[in-house]
């Protein structure tokens, strides 16, 4: 299983840019974006397994989508010493599973059938409930944008898909993911 979160997560996770994809952000109301300029990716550690699961070709394509959306915003690239936003991605996966039943009935008679008294006494029926389990994994991506001279969260956006096989072209649909999730975040002004 860790083989498979390890392989089939940061493929998919970022690129199910589709209606698959589902993006939610949230900001401070109290943030000021006119008064940053600089930003840098920063990746603080590992927060549990979270980081490990991702490989680091996965890392280099969500860091290098993250750059190419900052930088489309306006915003310059610097170091993490002097920049004024510390963007952080952080990627989760966990176990997820669906339960469907269908139930089909045989026979005549009861309360909703043709062919039978109001109450069922007249008529034979049986039913059959079958159940399916569908497993998958549920990855999100959450990108936080803070102030670096006072580390508060300014932003945060968070995409997220459900995982069902090993995407095509990483290289492109990673970088998609990132810049649809960041869409939302200000523009320098």
């Amino acid at each position: 299983m860790k083989r498979l979160l390890i392989f089939a997560f940061p493929l998919l996770a970022m690129a199910a840019c589709g209606p698959t994809l589902k993006v939610t952000h949230d900001v401070n109301s109290q943030a000021n974006f006119t008064n940053y300029k600089t930003f840098a990716v920063y990746n603080p550690g590992t927060r549990g397994d979270a980081r490990a699961s991702v490989s680091e070709l996965n890392r280099n394509r969500i860091d290098q989508g993250i750059i190419a959306a900052m930088t489309a915003k306006g915003y310059t690239q610097a170091d993490t010493s002097s920049a004024d936003l510390l963007v952080n991605p952080i990627t989760v996966a966990k176990q997820g599973q669906s339960v469907s039943a269908n139930t089909d009935y045989y026979g005549y008679g009861g309360f909703y059938r043709p062919y039978g008294y109001w109450g069922g006494g007249m008529g034979m029926a049986s039913s059959n409930t079958t159940f399916n389990v569908d497993k998958y994994i549920d990855g999100s991506l959450i990108i936080d944008v803070v102030d670096r001279s006072d580390r508060k969260l300014l932003w945060q956006g968070v995409g997220n898909s459900q995982i069902d096989g090993p995407i095509k072209d990483p290289d492109t649909k990673i970088p998609q993911a990132v810049s649809k999730i960041m869409e939302s975040f200000p523009k320098k002004m």
